[in-house]
């Protein structure tokens, strides 16, 4: 796989929005995240360890913190949302049910804390 620009050129115009928000968001709490691969997904990189990777998959669109810490961090906030699952590592969420800018922003900033460690 490629970069996160590449996955972002590749992704149907109705998918690339959506996954370019929360990319976007990511950027915005870690400035001096780069682009890279975590467990093989395009992912943005913090300090060498992966920070976040947003993917479509078949039937949602699949975000990874690489940390079911991460996850656990943001899950209550998230109850109730429509169209949103979440598994240990993973918040899985449909284009027409979008994640709350505030929810992306607290676990990105959960992500971060841990590989600052």
């Amino acid at each position: 796989m490629g970069t996160v620009d590449d996955l972002l050129a590749d992704l149907d115009p109705a998918d690339r929005e959506p996954v370019a928000r929360l990319y976007a968001i990511a950027r915005r709490v870690v400035p001096d995240a780069e682009q890279g691969l975590g467990y093989g997904m395009p992912a943005l990189v913090y300090r060498g360890k992966p920070l976040i990777s947003v993917m479509r998959a078949k039937k949602h669109i699949g975000v990874y913190p690489f940390s079911p810490d991460a996850v656990a961090a943001v899950a209550e906030s998230l109850s109730g949302h429509p169209g949103i699952g979440l598994d240990k590592g993973t918040i899985r969420f449909q284009p027409e049910h979008p994640l709350p800018d505030d929810v992306v922003e607290a676990l990105v900033r959960a992500r971060k804390e841990q590989i600052e460690g």
